[in-house]
């Protein structure tokens, strides 16, 4: 194809004049990509004296206002809206282009053939040593990674300039404007996150193709934006978004069939959640018909006393003592300075409580409480997804009238991954049950968490004992 006629630069912020600090200078300094360009700043209801900053400082930049935070999604639709370009090149704040950048994106689209609708650029670290984006991975369940995101980049896997994409990442690529806006620009329930894979899913499916760009290049502080947003709060997104992109863009003939595995990913890294990091959640383990009521159990051979205020009130006086023996030192961890102490109260109080007054006591500490954000995220994520299943459905039924290319075709370019990523993942995807409702014709890699990214002590404690939420 021939090179576009111009070309927009839209730069999302919010907050982010500090980083805007660096990233509007890089631009400025760019080299001739060899086409008219304009850069366009979206101020997403900053209170960091964001606008009078850039009239000041760049007035050589278009500004658009917001008044208000309308997410990734919101802000870069409305950006590409007001851009005059054909062609549209997306750039996080918080990254240096390096000063070929744009030439070689626009070099890149205008050699790709035309059915090429988006080239994706490379990001590496602040430094340059480690990749942060070559090219991603998407899991069954709508999930995706960074393929071997802060590897050492003489140890990645990055791609060679033309090597076909899944997705390309929002916060660096370029995109021809008139086929962002037929696939429906991003989805902008989604907030943040995962708004790329689902618009790569529906430029393929679309007929069009997304390829890499490998001499595009940009620095990147890492999660420099998205921690404004808390880790919790994005764990809302990234599950509700993975459900609402495979839910819309799954062709029939295969969402029929692995609906119910993922649905039951979903609800087993809830209850793995909520029963692990929630005081008194055990309570939702039992079986109450398996020796807890109605003398479904014989009498217990031991008559050694146990610690009813570690086990659920229950009707059954003559149920089997807590099996497990937790340390001092454990139960604090557990329950939290509050319970802990709640809990030691009520065992004094015991002995100088009349009875009736004691089991009051026990039946008022022993409910499940939800103290955990990361289940909270969970349940937060299931209720919206509940409150806005037509939404979603409209939306479904008008990507799957435009799809000219099949999901087949596509995952036999992209193999789905398989990557047990949080708590409960490793016994669930094991499960014969569970690997029933994968559909056995559908690509299917499976991973191991630090195959495909590296590891830190922090991310792996945090991927494997509680929290997982990578997007």
């Amino acid at each position: 194809m021939s090179a576009p006629a111009k070309v927009s630069v839209c730069v999302l912020s919010w907050n982010g004049r500090r980083h805007l600090e660096t990233c509007l200078p890089a631009l400025r300094a760019q080299a001739d990509p060899g086409v008219p360009w304009e850069v366009l700043v979206l101020d997403n209801g900053s209170d960091d004296d964001t606008l009078e900053w850039v009239r000041r400082e760049h007035p050589w930049v278009r500004l658009v206002e917001s008044r208000v935070n309308t997410g990734f999604c919101g802000g870069n639709n409305r950006l590409v809206a007001a851009a005059d370009g054909d062609a549209v090149a997306l750039l996080n704040n918080d990254t240096r282009p390096r000063e070929t950048w744009l030439a070689a994106l626009v070099e890149a689209l205008a050699s790709a053939p035309d059915d090429v609708a988006a080239v994706s650029g490379q990001i590496v670290d602040w430094t340059g040593e480690r990749l942060d984006f070559g090219r991603g991975l998407m899991t069954f369940d709508g999930h995706a990674f960074q393929l071997d995101f802060r590897r050492p980049l003489k140890r990645a896997r990055v791609p060679a300039d033309g090597d076909e994409l899944l997705f390309p990442c929002g916060g660096n690529l370029l995109v021809k404007k008139r086929s962002f806006l037929e696939a429906g620009g991003f989805d902008e329930d989604y907030f943040a996150y995962l708004e790329d894979v689902d618009l790569g899913w529906r430029l393929w499916a679309g007929g069009e193709r997304v390829v890499f760009a490998e001499r595009a290049v940009v620095h990147h502080r890492s999660a420099a934006t998205s921690d404004l947003l808390g880790l919790y709060n994005r764990g809302f997104l990234f599950e509700r978004n993975a459900f609402l992109t495979v839910y819309k863009n799954y062709e029939d003939a295969i969402w029929q069939r692995i609906m119910p595995a993922v649905l039951w990913t979903l609800t087993s890294r809830t209850q793995t959640l909520l029963v692990q990091n929630n005081p008194g959640a055990g309570t939702f383990t039992l079986d109450p018909y398996a020796g807890w009521i109605a003398n479904t159990a014989p009498r217990p051979a031991s008559t050694e006393r146990c610690d009813r205020d570690d086990r659920p009130e229950l009707s059954d006086p003559l149920a089997p003592p807590a099996p497990v023996k937790t340390t001092l030192g454990e139960k604090w961890r557990g329950y939290g300075p509050a319970e802990f102490f709640r809990r030691g109260l009520a065992k004094g109080l015991r002995t100088v409580l009349p009875a009736g007054l004691d089991r009051l006591w026990r039946r008022r500490g022993a409910a499940p409480r939800i103290t955990d954000e990361r289940t909270v995220a969970q349940l937060r994520s299931i209720t919206w997804l509940l409150g806005h299943l037509d939404r979603a459905a409209a939306e479904r039924r008008r990507l799957q009238a435009r799809r000219v290319r099949s999901d087949r075709e596509i995952f036999e370019r992209f193999p789905l991954a398989l990557v047990p990523t949080y708590p409960g993942d490793e016994r669930l995807f094991a499960s014969e049950a569970f690997r029933a409702w994968l559909p056995a014709d559908l690509p299917l890699d499976e991973h191991r968490l630090d195959e495909i990214m590296e590891l830190s002590d922090a991310v792996r404690a945090e991927t494997t004992g509680a929290d997982g939420a990578i997007g």
